[in-house]
């Protein structure tokens, strides 16, 4: 079967959308790290929008910082692909090209520095993932004893980091007397913008002061918030897929009609006009806060819950009335300690979250939400918790989500059938808890654990034992009878 491409765009049935501007004139104005399924459903749709209203300066060099696979996909397409937006039983098929090259960064690391020193490169944009900026969660310091970290700290050369690229590209660019570029993470993770601005300061400081006070000064990293729910490709998608076009595309995705990107106003350079979908704004700290503990704290309980219980996908846990009252529980909970902006309505924004995760045809599987739960509960459920108790308030649903993020540590579901934990930390909070022999040993050491647990929580009485009461119901019953005698409670 031939490959999806820029010669088979025409002959491709009537319903897909293509692109509707000439490829051959575009300019690469962004550069993106960490290509994978969440960038191509969002940042570079929007960045196709741009295109297709007629400011050809927003093509995209996109890089992946780890593997080929990406490239391969891709590259053999011309940079096409396919996104399929489902909602119920409808569906719409748009071929997005705004990528115009895939780099595989340790394989050539000096065209990943060249395309971000390029004098057409205005904006920087970055999903990779919490564990890629590698700074300390709790402290916000650079974990200097990673070894790709170590590296870039001795050398610049060749990076192996996200801030070693970003710090090598705008040495070149200050040498050059261009300006810096505006640099975007879209990764959830609060004040995502301060945590990049301070990675590249960090790291630049070190090689040269002189390097970090111009970036300082000149440099921006606004901060963002993300929002669309983009499942893991299967093979039958692709399958399928490739019966209706005709072609096959290996670098499709699927996701929802929803799209969100706030962005907080504050570029070094040019920005498109951006259209639906992105909010600019003076403060994405309330936006990110809800979204945060709403829909993604809700998606970690629904996640291991779900995981535990051997249900593959959201909507199937979302099938049981005692998972929907937790999900409901668990956001009255988050919503007490929210400070939304006036244009945010929480309530139609829950009954907006709660349709989306009963969309059936994204088929969003708990695995895959699972993946890096240490990097990603603390803002998501730990930081909620730790404002309940300062108010004086309850927090049974929040910490049922936590502990059965324990419970998943072990590796095994409530059917006895095992599972990856895919976890930068999976290793030592494994052994962690391999030391321990009863559930209050067991809670005592993930609450000493402070690379995840902020050391005040741990401590606290209340969470301490509202955490042990759920993890017992967990190991010795299981997940569905904990989400029924919540549900009870």
């Amino acid at each position: 079967m031939s490959r999806l491409s820029t010669q088979s765009l025409a002959d491709l049935p009537a319903d897909v959308v293509r692109p509707g501007y000439d490829r051959a004139q575009v300019k690469a104005g962004v550069v993106h790290l960490g290509i994978g399924a969440f960038h191509r459903a969002h940042q570079a749709v929007v960045f196709d929008d741009a295109l297709n209203a007629g400011d050809l300066r927003w093509g995209i060099v996109a890089a992946s910082l780890r593997s080929p696979s990406v490239r391969d996909q891709m590259v053999p397409q011309d940079g096409l692909y396919t996104m399929l937006v489902r909602d119920g039983s409808a569906e719409q098929a748009r071929i997005i090209g705004a990528v115009q090259d895939v780099i595989v960064a340790p394989q050539d690391p000096q065209a990943l520095i060249a395309a971000l020193a390029a004098p057409d490169t205005h904006i920087v944009t970055l999903t990779i993932t919490e564990k890629g900026y590698k700074l300390d969660p709790a402290t916000g310091a650079l974990i200097e004893d990673d070894p790709q970290l170590a590296a870039d700290l001795v050398s610049l050369d060749s990076p192996q980091t996200a801030p070693g690229y970003l710090v090598a590209a705008l040495a070149r660019r200050m040498a050059t007397g261009l300006a810096p570029f505006t640099a975007i993470s879209c990764d959830n993770l609060p004040h995502n913008g301060t945590r990049l601005r301070n990675a590249v300061l960090a790291l630049a400081r070190r090689h040269d002061v002189n390097l970090a006070d111009w970036i300082a000064a000149e440099g921006a990293f606004p901060e963002t918030m993300v929002d669309r729910i983009v499942p893991a490709t299967t093979p039958d998608d692709i399958a399928t897929l490739t019966a209706r076009l005709g072609v096959e595309d290996q670098a499709m995705v699927k996701t929802e009609p929803f799209i969100q990107w706030v962005i907080e106003d504050r570029f070094c350079g040019p920005r498109p006009d951006f259209g639906a979908g992105v909010q600019l704004t003076a403060a994405v700290a309330p936006w990110e806060e809800a979204k945060l503990r709403l829909l993604n704290g809700a998606h970690s309980g629904i996640a291991y819950l779900g995981g535990l219980a051997a249900i593959d996908h959201v909507h199937e846990v979302l099938a049981l009335p005692e998972a929907r009252f937790f999900v409901e529980a668990l956001w009255d909970e988050a919503e007490t300690t929210l400070s939304p902006p006036p244009e945010l309505d929480v309530a139609a924004y829950r009954t907006q979250l709660m349709a989306r995760f009963d969309n059936p045809t994204l088929r969003h599987r708990t695995r895959q939400i699972a993946m890096d739960g240490s990097q990603k509960l603390p803002q998501r459920l730990l930081a909620t918790i730790a404002a309940r108790i300062d108010a004086g308030q309850g927090i049974d649903a929040l910490t049922l989500a936590v502990a059965a993020w324990v419970r998943w540590q072990a590796g095994q579901d409530d059917l006895g059938e095992a599972h990856v934990v895919d976890d930068p930390l999976a290793a030592p909070i494994a052994a962690a808890l391999d030391a321990a022999t009863t559930t209050a040993e067991r809670v005592a050491a993930i609450l000493a654990f402070d690379a995840v647990v902020p050391p005040a929580l741990g401590a606290n009485a209340q969470f301490r034992d509202t955490l042990t009461r759920w993890l017992a119901i967990l190991e010795t019953q299981g997940a569905r009878v904990a989400l029924v005698t919540f549900h009870g409670d």
